[in-house]
């Protein structure tokens, strides 16, 4: 009986490791992307928000401000919001502020400057500060906590704490957090103006 001696067979040299550690790479890299495009969608989509905001209690489109009532006919931006105010710890302050022109220049120059900021995606860092002082003021105003309106009435509050200007609030942060005018916006034009490049907080 012959033996027939049967040649090794090598598998080849393999790095098991190495090629998962390039499929563990590619896929943190297509996870950046698209974490990107998502920021860069979620940061319009918001902006759109704060402009169409402005847009509509100044020129009453109709939706929220009803035609021929808004700003540029003699109408208030805060005085229907502010004089509704029936809650909370500032509800005779913002009373008192309900329909002056500080209070209208202020909060419709804040959607306007908050709402370009986040289409362009540039100064996010300014519009998230601006933004987040706004939710918190209107937060204040309808104030979740309370169970009750001063006259007594149910307040209709779903949650005592978290309500959607807290989360605009988070938003406008996260956006600022992680850069996220580089995609569809111009925030790496931004970044590199000498007067913006030396002030990180324009960024």
């Amino acid at each position: 009986m012959a033996v027939h001696d049967h040649p090794h067979r090598h598998a080849g040299f393999r790095f098991p490791s190495l090629r998962r550690a390039g499929t563990a790479e590619a896929a943190a890299g297509t996870a950046t992307a698209t974490s990107a495009y998502v920021f860069a969608g979620l940061r319009l989509l918001t902006g759109f928000v704060f402009l169409w905001a402005f847009l509509d209690k100044t020129f009453g489109f109709g939706y929220a401000t009803q035609s021929g009532k808004g700003w540029i006919d003699g109408g208030s931006p805060t005085k229907g919001f502010l004089s509704g105010v029936a809650a909370g710890p500032m509800e005779s302050t913002f009373h008192a502020w309900a329909g002056d022109a500080w209070a209208d220049w202020l909060f419709m120059l804040g959607l306007l400057g908050v709402g370009l900021a986040l289409m362009a995606g540039i100064g996010l860092r300014l519009a998230a500060v601006a933004g987040t002082a706004m939710m918190a003021l209107m937060w204040i105003a309808e104030w979740p906590p309370a169970k009750h309106l001063s006259d007594g009435t149910p307040s209709m509050s779903t949650n005592p704490f978290v309500d959607y200007h807290l989360i605009y609030a988070v938003v406008l942060i996260a956006l600022a957090a992680v850069g996220a005018g580089a995609v569809w916006g111009f925030g790496r034009a931004w970044a590199r103006l000498p007067f913006v490049s030396r002030s990180r907080w324009l960024q």
